[in-house]
Parts: structure tokens; C-alpha cells; sequence
């Protein structure tokens, strides 16, 4: 097992070229009273604020745009603790990993239960998009454990990605409902339905295929002692 505390980290998705200059540049400009620990609870506030705006839906579509900006907010949080962290040259490797990635699975939670609770989501389809979500956080962290390597892209897709495509479907069913679609097998689905199942679908295959090949990686590496003896 490796140190969970001297880990690399990769994270080479999609919106990485805009992305990484803009966390740089906060990290640079952010006043001396932001702290890390002060951006991990706006975070975690933000997901709450997310929940509370998909829940709020029911009552007024409206509160897509407070959701959106809900997004917007846990990825300032979220994104730039760690940042401003290595930047100040203030980093706690344990501290950080345990308390960045407890306060990941609360937003986890507090996002696609926010989605069930609406108006635009089936429960049932929420949570099992949750599950999926939960299952590659899971298999990120014993990767991490095992390999020393954090990573948290898969095919240019990571956290950041994943806020963008709800951005853009809450944006999209604002100003179209949410109508219906027909799906083969299943007949007339709900449009945020068959986007939450898509994101759904991507994660399972991720955790699926990302697990194969690392259980073949590890069964090579553990029987290289065994070929010396």
C-alpha cells in the first residue's frame, strides 16, 4: 500500500486549459481572510443550497438559476481549497484528502437526493445515479490508496464536467419543460430523466471497465515476486 499523503494527482478533463489558470489566478488574488477550510465549507453549503433549490422547483422553475448557482459556488469551493492550499505552501495531505472527500460524498448526497425531490427527476433514477456516482468515488479512493495516483478524470470527464452538463440541463429544461422522449424499451421517458440515466450509465461503465483493468494491473504486479522466487 502506498501513502495516502504523498499521492499525484491527475485531473486532465475537458475545461483543464481553462480551468487550471483560473484556479491559479483566484488562488493569487484571494484575500488573506479565505482559507481552505472557509472554501470547503462554502462547498459544502453551496450542495446544500442545491438541494434546497431542486426541492424548491416544485413551486416555481425558476430556481433552476438558484441551482445553477449553486454549481457555481461548489466549484469555486470545492476546485479552489486545495489550490489555495498548495499555493500558500499551507497544505495538511492527510487532513486535506480525509476532509476534502467526506465533504465530497455529503455534496454527493445533497445534490442527486435535490434532483429526486424535484419536480424533473424520478427518486428512483436519482438514486440509482447516485450510486453510481458513489461507486467511482469509491474505486477513485481505493486507487489512491493502492497506487498512490488520485485520479478523478476519465475520458476528459471529471467533477467539473459533471456540474456543467447540470448547468446546462437545468438551463435547458427551464426553457423547454421537460418534455418527453421516446425511448427504445422504455417508451416515453422524461428529458432530465434520460440525461440523470445517461450520466448514470457513463459512471457504471467507468467504475466497471477502470476496475478490470486496474485488478488486472495489481494481479501482474503482485505475481512478479512470486516469478523471482
Amino acid at each position: 500500500m502506498q501513502k495516502i499523503d504523498n499521492h499525484k494527482r491527475i485531473n486532465d478533463i475537458l475545461f483543464g486549459p481553462l480551468e487550471r489558470p483560473a484556479l491559479a489566478w483566484l488562488a493569487a488574488h484571494m484575500p488573506k481572510w479565505v482559507t481552505p477550510d472557509l472554501l470547503t465549507i462554502i462547498g459544502l453549503l453551496s450542495s446544500l443550497l442545491i438541494f434546497v433549490s431542486y426541492w424548491l422547483t416544485q413551486k416555481s422553475s425558476a430556481f433552476l438559476w438558484l441551482a445553477s448557482f449553486g454549481f457555481v459556488l461548489n466549484w469555486f469551493g470545492d476546485s479552489l481549497d486545495g489550490t489555495l492550499a498548495r499555493y500558500r505552501k499551507i497544505e495538511r495531505p492527510k487532513y486535506g484528502f480525509f476532509v476534502d472527500h467526506i465533504v465530497d460524498a455529503v455534496d454527493e448526497v445533497l445534490v442527486f437526493l435535490g434532483l429526486g425531490v424535484s419536480p424533473y427527476v424520478t427518486f428512483t433514477i436519482a438514486n440509482l445515479a447516485l450510486v453510481a456516482y458513489l461507486l467511482v468515488s469509491v474505486q477513485v479512493y481505493i486507487s489512491t490508496a493502492v497506487h498512490s495516483v488520485f485520479k478523478i478524470s476519465y475520458g476528459k470527464l471529471g467533477p467539473t464536467e459533471i456540474r456543467m452538463i447540470a448547468i446546462l440541463a437545468n438551463t435547458i429544461i427551464f426553457f423547454l419543460g421537460n418534455p418527453l422522449v421516446a425511448v427504445p424499451y422504455f417508451g416515453q421517458v422524461a428529458l432530465y430523466d434520460v440525461i440523470v440515466s445517461a450520466v448514470a450509465i457513463i459512471l457504471v461503465y467507468i467504475f466497471i471497465s477502470s476496475s478490470i483493468i486496474q485488478m488486472r494491473t495489481l494481479a501482474k504486479v503482485d505475481a512478479e515476486p512470486n516469478k523471482k522466487n
